[in-house]
């Protein structure tokens, strides 16, 4: 991979303070317990340029920090599913050389969510098949007791949702579903409160068991936790295995994740992100200066601001190159098409179908979320639905289970009472047969450096990911304007 360590990758870090016998590896990966100072600015290569990472508070001291520290039994930390060379997630190819460095041993491959399922012989690659090839992690959850329906395994390929340990009849029923670690980074804008009337639930938003104010609901992929705060607790005692975690750990985690903000700072075919005179969106500083809870709109206020500065270009290559990241920042603000059949979208009041553009539910500016709480089926992980084989998702290697919805509920508003599905989402939460399948938007920042896409990494590159969204929507893309979105994507 193009991302090794020294030179471009640490600026302003000197031997003194973290030396290349510090490093656990010869690559970008920040092992569990490293000592040093990661500098307040840092770039890393990525595929397309390299990406930047800001701590708006100054240099951060690892030796100690509970983000960098294992706090419980299995040697996980924060860091370990959130690495700043991978935009504070980490990509199924970093994981992939993670494997062959330390044969399987890093704790990112623990057993109790870093392989397909606990009881799988772990020195083996295939029992980390889902981690490796797409990046994802084992979520185990409960069946809601509230459930407005009833779940069976269809299939399963990892074992786990059968197995008398973990499984669905097992002592404590449990479903596994996998999926892509979320950005710990830019979170002024992920956890910025909504209104307190949540459109995709038509009642009060959940609210901070501290404050009792409402939350934004965007941070995770099912929505499950209110703050950060709730999220480092949960995800010590079960990703961690700890035994308990004080509450200056979990502020120290908090305080650190607030103020880490990363973007894309180089691309080798646009060159520096970040001119003064370029488009002001790019490159982390933009993300620490902007203020969060502004939505983004078509016409005085665009979600990534403007690219006219890239819009008259010159004959170099370069400048083609930006002329095409400012078309694919029109195309999405721009390009209507008709949204059909997409749930807490289309089922909300709003019509379906609905004539509107990416912007429209990607509207949160700056990071291209949802402002208002942003869980949506746009059939990502449904069957049989957009995402079937060759291309878009292998059902062969997730679990595949069968949804039936009690007759006192409302169902599906598209799919009915018998919904087949990779990974219930936002059910799994709610109970409710309505949200089968919603999933919580992500931001789009600093995606060159997390490939795949999507929360069951479904799509492995952006054009994998625009190709999706044209044929769910029948966007009728020319492959110029594809190449376009996928440069503008790219930048950000």
């Amino acid at each position: 991979m193009r991302i090794p360590w020294l030179g471009a990758v640490l600026i302003g870090l000197t031997s003194a303070v973290l030396t290349l016998a510090q490093l656990p590896t010869a690559s970008n990966w920040i092992a569990v317990g490293s000592s040093g100072v990661l500098p307040q600015q840092m770039e890393f290569a990525t595929p397309t340029g390299r990406i930047g990472v800001l701590f708006a508070d100054g240099p951060v001291e690892m030796k100690g920090h509970p983000f960098f520290t294992a706090l419980g039994s299995n040697g996980r930390a924060c860091v370990t599913c959130h690495q700043p060379a991978f935009g504070m997630s980490f990509s199924a190819e970093g994981a992939r050389e993670l494997w062959r460095q330390t044969s399987g041993k890093d704790p990112l491959f623990a057993a109790v969510d870093g392989s397909n399922c606990p009881d799988l012989p772990q020195d083996q690659e295939k029992s980390h098949s889902l981690l490796l090839k797409r990046g994802l992690i084992r979520v185990f959850l409960p069946v809601p007791k509230n459930a407005e329906f009833t779940i069976e395994v269809v299939s399963d390929p990892t074992g786990c949702n059968t197995s008398p340990l973990y499984g669905l009849k097992s002592a404590t029923p449990t479903v596994s579903v996998f999926r892509r670690p979320r950005m710990a980074a830019n979170l002024k804008y992920v956890t910025n409160p909504a209104p307190r009337i949540v459109l995709k639930l038509g009642h009060l938003a959940d609210t901070d068991p501290a404050t009792g104010k409402p939350v934004g609901m965007n941070f995770m992929a099912d929505a499950r936790e209110a703050t950060l705060t709730t999220q480092a607790r949960s995800a010590a005692l079960g990703h961690g295995q700890a035994l308990s975690v004080t509450e200056e750990q979990l502020r120290r985690i908090v305080d650190f994740e607030s103020q880490v903000y990363v973007a894309q700072i180089f691309d080798q075919s646009a060159g520096n992100l970040v001119e003064s005179a370029g488009p002001a969106t790019l490159g982390p500083k933009a993300m620490a200066a902007h203020r969060p809870g502004v939505l983004g709109d078509n016409d005085y206020d665009p979600v990534f601001l403007s690219f006219d500065a890239w819009k008259n270009p010159g004959s170099t290559a370069q400048d083609q190159f930006r002329a095409s990241v400012a078309r694919g920042a029109d195309l999405f603000m721009f390009r209507q098409f008709w949204l059909r059949d997409a749930t807490h979208i289309n089922s909300i009041g709003l019509g379906n179908p609905l004539k509107r553009t990416c912007a429209t539910c990607h509207n949160h500016q700056m990071t291209g979320q949802d402002l208002s709480a942003g869980w949506v089926d746009l059939g990502t992980t449904n069957y049989p639905r957009w995402t079937e084989p060759p291309v878009y998702s292998d059902s062969r290697d997730l679990p595949v289970f069968k949804i039936t919805c009690k007759p006192s509920a409302p169902a599906h508003p598209y799919l009915g009472r018998v919904i087949y599905t990779s990974d219930p989402g936002r059910a799994l939460i709610s109970g409710r047969c309505v949200d089968v399948g919603s999933i919580v938007m992500q931001q789009f920042r600093g995606l060159s450096a997390r490939a795949p896409y999507f929360s069951n990494g479904s799509s492995g590159n952006l054009r994998e990911l625009v190709d999706y969204y044209d044929r769910r929507f029948d966007m009728k893309l020319t492959e110029a304007e594809k190449q376009d979105l996928i440069n503008f994507l790219g930048v950000l």
